[in-house]
């Protein structure tokens, strides 16, 4: 008996067709609006230059309080806050584009950062740890921030008629 023209006859496209019943073969999502990108790009560029400047601050206040030491194990942990962050980015990025990898480079990340810190007797955890929760600082504050302040339209002038 030959197999129905909606049915798949390849092995893999069954089980996709199994796993994801609503998929047809050369379906996928609609692209993505191009002012939806451009914003969501601004917004990512926006919450790395917090996270930067979150960084900056604190890394000279830990030096001013502490120690270049424990300042500097703050800052590699921070720097690997930011690596986390930008791999995040790109991972929401490419949601809906076909990419089913899960997030085991960003939990490698940080599991290696904690585990060099551990190791290495130079190395402090709790400001590399605390160094990489940075981003998370960053991306709150921020978005209080956006919260707080009404967006202002842009190119809207105020001239009385």
């Amino acid at each position: 008996m030959a197999p129905l023209p909606s049915e798949p006859t390849d092995p893999v496209e069954q089980v996709e067709a199994e796993v994801d019943p609503g998929k047809t073969e050369g379906q996928s999502l609609p692209p993505a609006s191009t002012t939806a990108m451009e914003e969501y790009y601004q917004l990512q560029q926006n919450l790395l230059l917090t996270t930067l400047a979150f960084t900056g601050v604190i890394f000279f206040s830990v030096w001013l309080a502490y120690s270049l030491a424990i300042a500097l194990n703050y800052l590699i942990g921070a720097c690997g806050g930011v690596v986390y962050l930008r791999m995040l980015a790109k991972s929401v990025a490419n949601i809906g584009r076909g990419s089913s990898r899960l997030g085991s480079g960003r939990l490698a990340l940080v599991v290696g950062l904690v585990l060099v810190a551990t190791e290495w007797q130079q190395l402090q955890v709790v400001p590399v740890f605390l160094g990489f929760l940075t981003y998370k600082g960053a991306l709150i504050a921020y978005t209080l921030w956006t919260a707080v302040l009404p967006k202002s339209p842009s190119g809207s002038s105020q001239a009385s008629g």
